[in-house]
């Protein structure tokens, strides 16, 4: 009896300690992640720590976010999140892009070395990185202005619901910049990012339906709630910072 007791304890005693050195998931690494910024805990910064030495890319990219904070830091980050998207973290090339593009305190910005992190995480569909790229073709920074490619990245933005480049998309269109001029188009963007609430297309659209053109005859009540909507939601967008 003593015996089957002893081997039930080992056997309990190896599962535990297999449970306890099972690999995280990476829903695990960033909720234990969240816990170190929030609460500044030590305990789950040495779990980000652990994680990250044992080549966990989400860990690498979730410490170099806490680190991104701490301004003596951020050369770690710069090193963690390239460490992370080089193992195909598609966040930690974004943000990798962020801090390039940018630039911050120890480390001196750099668009031109951003473009090819942002090229990687929007092939991989991020919508913010998508964003950006087309952003540095469209203001040529740090690569040679093409409206062409512009336009391309701006579009794969817009299909994962940025309306930041919808409302950008819809004044290329209508210029006819890196794409054949379509206003039809350019409309139809303008009102799917005003669907989205974003205040500057929520403006622009108000100052077209108040004085109206070839999609829509004038209509000064719809342009006044479209200003007023406008306001609020900057004012919101004021508020939250």
């Amino acid at each position: 009896m003593r015996a089957l007791i002893a081997l039930a304890l080992t056997v309990a005693s190896l599962a535990g300690c297999q449970i306890q050195h099972e690999k995280p998931g990476s829903a695990q690494i960033e909720v234990v992640g969240m816990k170190a910024r929030q609460e500044a805990d030590p305990h789950a910064e040495r779990k980000l720590m652990a994680w990250s030495e044992a080549a966990m890319p989400v860990a690498q990219r979730e410490l170099a976010i806490l680190y991104q904070t701490r301004p003596g830091q951020r050369t770690q980050a710069l090193q963690l999140f390239e460490r992370a998207a080089r193992a195909g973290d598609t966040e930690a090339a974004f943000q990798l892009g962020e801090m390039l593009r940018i630039g911050v305190l120890g480390v001196p910005a750099a668009p031109a070395a951003a473009a090819p992190w942002y090229e990687q995480a929007a092939r991989q569909q991020h919508a913010r990185a998508a964003l950006a790229l087309g952003l540095l073709y469209k203001n040529g920074n740090g690569v040679q202005r093409d409206d062409a490619i512009a336009a391309r990245w701006l579009g794969l933005a817009g299909e994962r619901g940025n309306a930041h480049a919808m409302f950008l998309l819809s004044n290329i269109y209508n210029e006819g910049l890196g794409v054949r001029q379509d206003r039809a188009k350019a409309r139809a963007l303008l009102e799917e990012a005003a669907e989205h609430e974003y205040p500057p297309a929520l403006q622009e659209l108000a100052m077209t339906v108040e004085l109206g053109d070839d999609h829509s005859a004038r209509d000064q009540l719809r342009a006044s709630h479209l200003m007023k909507e406008a306001t609020e939601h900057r004012r919101n967008n004021w508020n939250r910072f």
